[in-house]
């Protein structure tokens, strides 16, 4: 074997490496994001907390959708929500006029720990802090 094919490999092994980590770190956060939001869930309808409809907002700003789930929103801009069986959703999609006028369904993705993670400053918040705000106490 050549040098650079050995660095080559050293590379790819390297790259392998880190992937996995991260995969396996992400695997972690969500795990413990779903705990919290399993705990919140069952506290908010212990609480009575009232669920609203649902809506997905297209990009740009242009219109909204309605969909068939009804629970919380996360973020005071509503790009992010969780339903009332606990799943997560991240509601903003490219919506076509019809997508307007019959509806969509977005699917659920698995939660993140921070919201809005890596965006512009003052976009992000922890998830907990945001339920908390929702629920004030829900943890204790």
């Amino acid at each position: 074997m050549t040098r650079a094919e050995d660095w080559r490999a050293e590379r790819t092994r390297a790259a392998a490496e880190h992937a996995a980590r991260l995969e396996a770190r992400q695997a972690a956060e969500h795990a413990e994001a779903a705990e919290f939001i399993e705990r919140f869930v069952e506290r908010a309808r212990a609480a009575r907390l009232p669920a609203e409809p649902l809506r997905v907002q297209g990009y740009g700003g242009r219109g909204s959708a309605r969909t068939p789930f009804t629970g919380w929103y996360l973020r005071r801009d509503r790009r992010a929500a969780l339903g009332e069986e606990g799943d997560f959703y991240v509601l903003t999609a490219p919506l076509s006029v019809l997508d307007r006028i019959r509806g969509v369904r977005p699917e659920p993705v698995p939660a993140p720990l921070v919201l809005g993670q890596g965006g512009k400053d003052g976009e992000s918040i922890d998830l907990v802090d945001a339920l908390e705000r929702l629920l004030p106490g829900w943890r204790g």
